[in-house]
């Protein structure tokens, strides 16, 4: 019996036999496409920016009461902070407390480390951060105004008057010494600007006079007007940048990250002070 041959051959891709021809290398290629390509960062925060205006725009003309729209403002804040800060940053609404007792003022948004001070309450949703894990607050709002800022301002100061410990950090081949406290940083958010374009440098300006040293604003973003960034001396505020409001959110974010870079870490909560001065007994609570 003669076995027939089939004259069906098996279908080759013609890319197969010009990349044979040519000693192509396919994933070299690959590979080469896709490190030319590029992600404009600027286009990414200007589209984020579009899109919060949107919905604190939508918010503010629509949602009448005051309390209501001013809830709006922080939960869209706090969503950015949340996506786009590293993971060992929270952001959250809440009071802050010091190892005396005291409280500050209800800030719309603290942002704190957990690494250091992992003491965080958290009391049917409301939420009591110790003071020596912060590194920011802010106050959002809808519109920025001079009042505004200076409101802000004044619950700056009451985060900024609280007592900060300090204790030892202990690593493998040691421990470092207690971290002088820094100065917590404190700024602004909203959705648009109570002054003019024009005017926004200049009015800004003039609300950050005669500030005292814990009420002073480092920060501010207004998504329809501009931020800024503020540096002082030991006695006024010594230099003032803008951005236009094409940029408020990427100059703002990367101004903020710059801080917090150079903050390194918060300092490790004194646990021994603490315990003593809110009079906890080990052996009671053992019991």
């Amino acid at each position: 019996m003669v076995q027939k041959t089939s004259n069906i051959s098996r279908a080759v891709h013609p890319f197969s036999n010009f990349a044979k021809a040519r000693n192509f290398n396919y994933k070299s290629f690959m590979v080469k496409k896709a490190s030319e390509q590029r992600v404009d960062l600027r286009t990414l925060f200007v589209d984020l920016q579009k899109q919060m205006m949107t919905k604190l725009g939508t918010h503010r003309r629509n949602v009448r009461h005051p309390t209501a729209k001013g809830d709006a403002s922080e939960q869209n804040w706090l969503k950015m902070f949340c996506d786009y800060l590293p993971r060992r940053y929270c952001a959250e609404k809440a009071f802050v407390v010091d190892s005396t007792g005291r409280l500050s003022e209800q800030i719309d948004v603290v942002i704190f480390d957990q690494q250091y001070s992992p003491f965080l309450f958290n009391q049917d949703g409301t939420f009591y951060v110790p003071a020596e894990s912060v590194y920011a607050v802010f106050e959002a709002k809808p519109v920025l105004t001079k009042p505004m800022l200076k409101y802000a301002a004044a619950k700056a100061a009451s985060v900024r008057k609280l007592k900060r410990t300090s204790a030892p950090i202990r690593y493998a081949a040691g421990k470092y010494r207690p971290r002088k406290p820094f100065n917590i940083i404190a700024g602004v958010l909203a959705g648009e600007s109570g002054w003019k374009v024009s005017s926004f440098p200049s009015g800004v300006s003039s609300a950050l006079k005669g500030l005292s040293a814990r009420e002073r604003i480092n920060l501010g973003c207004v998504l329809g007007g501009g931020a800024f960034d503020a540096v002082y001396d030991k006695r006024r505020t010594s230099n003032v940048e803008y951005s236009g409001p094409e940029d408020s959110l990427i100059f703002f974010f990367l101004r903020f990250v710059q801080r917090l870079q150079r903050f390194g870490t918060v300092p490790a909560i004194d646990t021994p002070s603490t315990k003593k001065r809110w009079q906890i007994d080990d052996r009671a609570a053992c019991r």
